[in-house]
């Protein structure tokens, strides 16, 4: 069951987590910040294979959880634009301009990834 979302411990040696209600950046797991899981308060990718929970499970979270999740997620936002002096008019203006070349940077992307 999920009960309150948290970041969740960071582990220093960044081993693969799946499952639980412990670490941050693990996946199909609980309350914790990470992917693949529910209740957790915000998507934080370590770099590892997602396992995800099913949509029915995700859907059962609590709505008091649930709100609690997006009001965290909300400041840890906030938090971050402050950080590298963004606005929010900022942001949505970044997004806009980001999704309409989305696909052509992810492309080029792999092509400089066949090139190394």
């Amino acid at each position: 069951d999920v009960s309150s979302p948290k970041h969740g411990k960071v582990d220093p040696d960044n081993m693969p987590h799946v499952g639980g209600n412990m670490w941050a950046g693990g996946t199909g797991g609980r309350d914790t910040a990470g992917l693949g899981g529910k209740g957790g308060p915000y998507r934080l990718d370590a770099g590892h294979r997602v396992y995800q929970v099913s949509q029915a499970e995700k859907d059962a979270v609590p709505e008091e959880v649930k709100r609690a999740a997006r009001e965290m997620g909300e400041k840890a936002f906030k938090r971050r634009l402050k950080e590298i002096q963004m606005s929010e008019y900022d942001a949505s203006t970044y997004e806009r301009f980001s999704e309409a070349v989305r696909r052509q940077v992810q492309s080029l992307r792999i092509i400089l990834d066949n090139l190394q």
